[in-house]
């Protein structure tokens, strides 16, 4: 009998309704997410940068590799380091996430409906 073990990885984009939250200020709203579910992780919500509102978030100095994933860079608010992140050049079998950002969902509030 073959084994065959689930992929690491698996990516369901969706048209349910996205909302992020920081306190009472909306950060990004859409209907064109992508939730990745990654062994480990919890699930997380892609979404297209625009339609999340940049002017709130400025750019971090962290930066990381995932091999899973390729390079990402993390974006923060004034008052949360490195709440949100992107990757600008994800590996082959990640491109669907290209240019779209996830936030730390333990540190927002993340309604999909």
């Amino acid at each position: 009998m073959a084994n065959h073990a689930a992929p690491r990885i698996t990516l369901h984009p969706h048209t349910r309704r996205v909302r992020i939250f920081h306190r009472d200020i909306l950060l990004a709203d859409t209907r064109d997410g992508i939730e990745l579910h990654e062994k480990g992780y919890p699930h997380r919500q892609y979404l297209p940068q625009f339609d999340v509102d940049m002017s709130k978030l400025t750019v971090s100095t962290t930066v990381t590799h995932c091999p899973f994933k390729g390079g990402s860079t993390y974006y923060s608010l004034p008052d949360i380091v490195d709440v949100a992140w992107r990757y600008e050049q994800p590996i082959d079998e990640m491109q669907v996430i290209a240019g779209r950002l996830a936030f730390d969902a333990s540190q927002m509030t993340e309604l999909v409906e």
